[in-house]
């Protein structure tokens, strides 16, 4: 019997599946695989300078960051699960029988249902890429050196999970029948990715300069 969670797969059979024929595992599920990537980058820089002298007076941070990248990992692994499911749901509700008018009525109110659905899995995906690329930037600069291009490689990877989420929840967004929601979810969707291209951006520039940062006053991630 094959592993229920994408999250129990090896890396090849996971690979394997998303190349099938199969439309589960998709775009949805791919975005958060690539998030935990970059949740479980910052959990190791954080790892890598728990501990060290040299970056003592940054201790604080890197125990909050290693505890907060492992619990987003596993959250983004959970994502992918729910993704799947949600568009297995909407493929269900695209199914549903359309002979009567009572029944195209319900099919229609179980499509813009599970359509919502299908749009708010990915947005939290969002969410948690946010949260991620929150962690990186801190990190820059306050973290052990040697690692600093893997908070890049995790800002890097948070902008792509982001905005193959966001790719996802505005494909769902056309079916989902109300007009203040879908403008709502549209708006909120790209506030968050502007503000994890930013993000990036200064966790980009903090590698490269390749200087040391004051610790923070307090967390801010």
């Amino acid at each position: 019997m094959e592993p229920a969670r994408f999250g129990d797969l090896t890396l090849a059979a996971f690979v394997d599946r998303l190349a099938s024929a199969s439309p589960v595992p998709g775009g949805g599920s791919a975005a958060a695989i690539t998030g935990s990537l970059a949740a479980s980058l910052v959990a190791m820089v954080a790892s890598l300078s728990e501990g060290r002298p040299k970056y003592a007076e940054h201790a604080a941070l890197h125990a909050d960051a290693l505890a907060a990248g492992q619990t987003l990992a596993t959250r983004f692994l959970s994502l992918a699960d729910e993704d799947a499911a949600a568009f297995e749901r909407f493929g269900a509700a695209m199914r549903l029988p359309r002979d009567t008018d009572a029944e195209r009525e319900s099919r229609a109110a179980a499509i813009r249902h599970a359509a919502r659905g299908a749009a708010e899995v990915p947005y939290r995906t969002i969410e948690a890429c946010i949260e991620t690329v929150r962690l990186a930037e801190a990190l820059a600069g306050r973290s052990n050196r040697n690692a600093s291009s893997d908070l890049e490689v995790s800002a890097l990877l948070s902008v792509a999970a982001a905005e193959s989420a966001a790719a996802n929840v505005r494909i769902n967004l056309q079916a989902i029948g109300d007009d203040d929601a879908t403008r709502d979810l549209a708006r909120r969707t790209d506030e968050l990715l502007r503000e994890i291209q930013q993000l990036a951006a200064r966790t980009r520039t903090a590698v490269a300069s390749g200087e040391a940062r004051e610790p923070l006053e307090s967390a801010r991630w």
